[in-house]
């Protein structure tokens, strides 16, 4: 679905979630302590689902000309697929460290028929907004991969005849005069607006900064707020076209409870939810399904919401019961 002039990118509330372990943090990669049982992640990922129509799968790969690639994440992914409605939420990283662009537009051109209709959706760069090692922020030439990936990604789908949406995600911005978004908009032409189909927000309250519990639901509503109507509107991207939570999760841990985790994932879901009309948003992705390592002191050891041996901690049922509440709610069912 396209977001020409005059048309509404509308498209079905879906719930989703990363199902790896493998992560990245301030420094680097972090692997799991533990290999990823695929028939336990699988019938996980079928307990979330429950009777939902639709279920995102994120899957990360990576480009990368000059240098090995970053390694794909996860590596079992098609095990987890075996369900109807069940489709890809596939991440094309930028990771060509001279920031040429060659290759590129045929790199993305390829994933797309390889993944064929097995597509949800196809995001092109992870943060391009976060100056981070792992995140793409950090690539030279970034804003004119973004451009390219998804003018050429969502041209490939339409060739092929694919309902995948194409879109790309971004941070929250801390300052008032960050320079990408305006940047952003230098770069976007009238055929990578045409082909935007959705704007994807990564964030994660109460993890780096921390809020207060009987503030936590405003603090949301505040991110999902500026995020429509100031940072967006700043790269001329039309209010027609969808936002979606990418990436949002609470990690466990050292001082951090698992019952605050499930307390905090019911808060900003249900947040998400109450404003899902009213702000254009089409979908949640979790992060992430589990922990990479449940005795490490890091944060990013911790996001799961299964412990690295594959048990549930309270989050899982959480998030389970909020699929089911609120899937038929936002498809206007209840």
């Amino acid at each position: 679905m396209g977001t020409k002039a005059g048309t509404v990118g509308r498209r079905e509330f879906v719930f989703g979630i990363y199902p790896g372990a493998l992560l990245g943090d301030e420094h680097g990669l972090v692997h799991p302590v533990r290999p990823d049982d695929p028939d336990r992640l699988a019938a996980a990922l079928d307990r979330l689902q429950g009777t939902e129509p639709g279920f995102r799968i994120r899957v990360y790969r990576s480009f990368a000309a000059t240098v090995p690639a970053p390694p794909q994440t996860p590596d079992g992914w098609p095990a987890y697929l075996d369900r109807p409605g069940r489709r890809i939420d596939l991440v094309l990283q930028f990771r060509e460290p001279t920031g040429s662009l060659t290759g590129w537009e045929a790199y993305v051109r390829a994933q797309v028929r390889e993944l064929g209709t097995r597509l949800g959706s196809v995001q092109i760069c992870e943060e391009p907004n976060a100056d981070l090692p792992v995140l793409d922020g950090s690539t030279p030439n970034v804003l004119a991969a973004l451009v390219a990936g998804v003018t050429a990604a969502k041209d490939e789908a339409r060739a092929l005849g694919l309902d995948a949406a194409v879109g790309f995600n971004a941070v929250p911005t801390t300052a008032p005069d960050a320079p990408f978004w305006p940047d952003l908009g230098r770069h976007a032409d009238q055929p990578f607006l045409d082909a935007l189909d959705y704007v994807g927000l990564d964030f994660f309250p109460d993890v780096f900064r921390p809020v207060p519990a009987d503030r936590l639901a405003d603090a949301t509503a505040w991110l999902l707020h500026t995020f429509r109507h100031t940072d967006l509107p700043k790269a001329g991207i039309p209010a027609h076209v969808p936002i979606r939570i990418c990436e949002n999760g609470w990690p466990t841990g050292p001082g951090r409870p698992e019952e605050a985790q499930a307390r905090v994932l019911d808060t900003v879901v249900r947040t998400v939810a109450a404003h899902a009309r009213t702000l254009g948003i089409d979908g949640y992705t979790l992060f992430a399904l589990r922990d990479a390592d449940s005795a490490g002191e890091s944060l990013f050891h911790h996001f799961g919401l299964l412990r690295d041996d594959h048990t549930p901690k309270p989050a899982f049922e959480t998030y389970r019961t909020l699929i089911a509440e609120l899937g038929p709610v936002l498809r206007g069912l209840r």
